[in-house]
């Protein structure tokens, strides 16, 4: 890959001076190692958290293998009635992702001395699955326990979706945002900053495929009209096709007209999520390399002090969740009623806007007690304390 950069911009400049600093020699660009994919049963549903990936190529076999995929994570596949078995499998899978609620002591014990720095998934996390994703709005009291806790730690927003409508949907500036999953990030547009210096981040590893992704937007959207329901969204470097509200009968046919579409470009790759399929470029790049990308930004890179939290419900969080079981560091919490195959550590039965408040209040009485604790000197040299 080419033209491959992070910018800082420097906000006291002038003349808006931009520092290109070149990162194609990276191995966040190298190519993508492609895996079949397979099914994995668990729990009251049949789910493969197996990323279905194609750079274009497929025939019936590659659809077939989407449909399948389709159908395993929809709701209509859900067992009305519980069996022993599955009541068993949830239990078990219980014991292995604790409710992050019940167990809110315990990752506050292990993250006891550690700079904490949390990172939200949008849809299904801060606001609920709806059947018109333009209408996924967060509630006011989600929206304020997020703020709250974003005043004692940096918080980024990691989500598929385009960088502007998610920042459009949170209002909240003093965050960090990473759009079309983790390929267009952007720091605080105001408030101290975390990351040295006083400049602004941006980093878009993709920018090289913006025409082409213009240009499948719009040959999927005349595509796709035939097929009632289905709604294909433009996330400036990346698309999804929405099928929440297309009948099961006519998922084939539409996973036949995304192939023809993504057979023409083979530098464009097909992942799924819940009810939606994901195009996005063949760069190695994924919300595990946003999460690892912001803690570097933040000066966290090689710490040993620092405790990310990742919370998220989709798949595509699963990369954000092995990064950290790689780094050993912090713990991802799945939100999901039901058990999957992950990687996070714990779990949350839907979204809460409780778990943020006690994570706010947890860090309010840490601050209060270490101002009057310590001298005036180390309050001011306290990351978490100077944000405040």
């Amino acid at each position: 890959m080419t033209n491959q950069n992070v910018v800082v911009s420097d906000p006291k400049s002038a003349i808006g001076m931009a520092i290109a600093v070149s990162v194609s020699k990276s191995s966040f660009f190298s190519p993508p190692v492609q895996k079949p994919p397979t099914v994995v049963p668990g729990g009251y549903i049949t789910i493969s958290l197996k990323k279905i990936e194609t750079g274009g190529a497929g025939g019936t076999c590659r659809v077939g293998a989407w449909v399948d995929s389709m159908r395993a994570s929809s709701p209509t596949r859900i067992k009305s009635t519980p069996s022993l078995s599955d009541i068993e499998a949830q239990s078990s899978w219980m014991l292995r992702h604790p409710s992050a609620l019940h167990s809110f002591e315990q990752i506050v014990n292990a993250s006891k001395g550690k700079k904490i720095v949390m990172f939200l998934d949008y849809d299904g996390t801060l606001s609920p699955i709806v059947e018109d994703p333009d209408q996924a709005f967060m509630s006011k009291e989600m929206r304020a326990a997020v703020k709250d806790a974003a005043r004692y730690f940096p918080t980024a927003i990691v989500s598929g979706r385009c960088r502007d409508k998610v920042h459009g949907f949170v209002k909240l500036s003093e965050l960090y945002y990473a759009g079309s999953h983790g390929m267009d990030i952007k720091g605080p547009a105001k408030g101290r900053k975390y990351h040295k210096g006083n400049q602004s981040l941006l980093c878009q590893p993709a920018s090289e495929f913006l025409p082409m992704i213009d240009e499948v937007y719009k040959t999927l959207l005349e595509k796709t009209k035939s097929t009632p329901g289905a709604k294909v969204e433009n996330n400036k470097f990346c698309l999804s096709v929405h099928f929440r509200c297309v009948d099961e009968q006519r998922w084939t046919a539409l996973a036949e007209q995304v192939r023809l579409v993504l057979n023409q470009y083979p530098k464009l790759r097909l992942t799924q999520g819940r009810k939606v399929l994901e195009i996005r470029p063949t760069i190695k790049w994924d919300k595990g390399n946003a999460l690892e990308f912001l803690l570097e930004s933040l000066g966290y890179a090689n710490s040993n002090d620092v405790f990310p939290i990742y919370i998220g419900d989709d798949r595509t969080d699963e990369d954000a969740f092995k990064v950290l079981r790689n780094r050993g560091q912090g713990f991802g919490i799945l939100v999901s009623k039901f058990p999957k195959e992950t990687s996070a550590s714990y779990s949350l039965q839907e979204p809460t806007e409780e778990l943020f408040a006690t994570f706010g209040g947890v860090e309010k009485k840490v601050v209060t007690k270490t101002i009057y604790g310590v001298g005036i000197e180390e309050v001011i040299n306290n990351p978490i304390l100077e944000f405040c």
